[in-house]
């Protein structure tokens, strides 16, 4: 399954949600569907969406908020796993798509292609609800579960190593940071 085939299933479904991408290939992509105030791409720190994610997850707790990771991102940020256990954010949604390799960079492999389990990891560290989907309709079904559920999520999406056919954006970094900034600042005052 591509990556792309799984944003597009659930674009819709991210309008009411707070969602926060890792740089490269997952950011361009959600882009290409277009842009929304909620939507924060989050270049150049890679590692970070998990924990980004779950500081917004507490700020905002009557909204969704999905975190569109990729697995060397997550792999850079290990312990951010047991972090997101111990808060176990009840509307908090963790999609890794796991491509086993570090597509923007290069292409070099991840420990993710040579057995390692992100999914079972998670549930090591205490978070139940983590599953591996194959599938798009896999993919849409986990991810459908995860949104009416109330507890923590992790969806490791096994997709190829495929990224988008180009990497342009007309909405600059600076200019997302502030958009986003407001948008939720817009959610904690209603």
């Amino acid at each position: 399954m591509r990556r792309l085939e799984c944003l597009r299933a659930i674009y819709k479904d991210l309008d009411s949600c707070v969602v926060v991408t890792i740089m490269g290939a997952v950011a361009a992509e959600l882009q290409s569907l277009g842009h929304r105030p909620n939507f924060f791409y989050l270049q150049h720190a890679m590692g970070l969406a998990s924990s980004t994610g779950l500081g917004l997850a507490l700020c905002v707790p009557d909204r969704k908020v999905v975190v569109l990771d990729g697995d060397g991102s997550l792999l850079m940020n290990l312990g951010s796993l047991s972090t997101l256990a111990r808060y176990r954010p009840a509307n908090m949604i963790e999609i890794v798509f796991d491509n086993e390799s570090l597509l923007s960079v290069g292409g070099f492999p991840t420990a993710t292609a040579t057995g390692t389990n992100l999914a079972e990891i998670s549930r090591a560290c205490g978070i139940s609800q983590s599953s591996t989907v194959k599938t798009v309709s896999e993919f849409t079904a986990a991810f459908s579960g995860a949104m009416q559920g109330k507890e923590l999520s992790i969806i490791v999406a096994k997709v190829e190593a495929v990224g988008p056919s180009r990497y342009v954006t007309d909405l600059t970094l600076l200019e997302n940071r502030f958009q986003f900034s407001r948008h939720v600042r817009g959610l904690r005052n209603t």
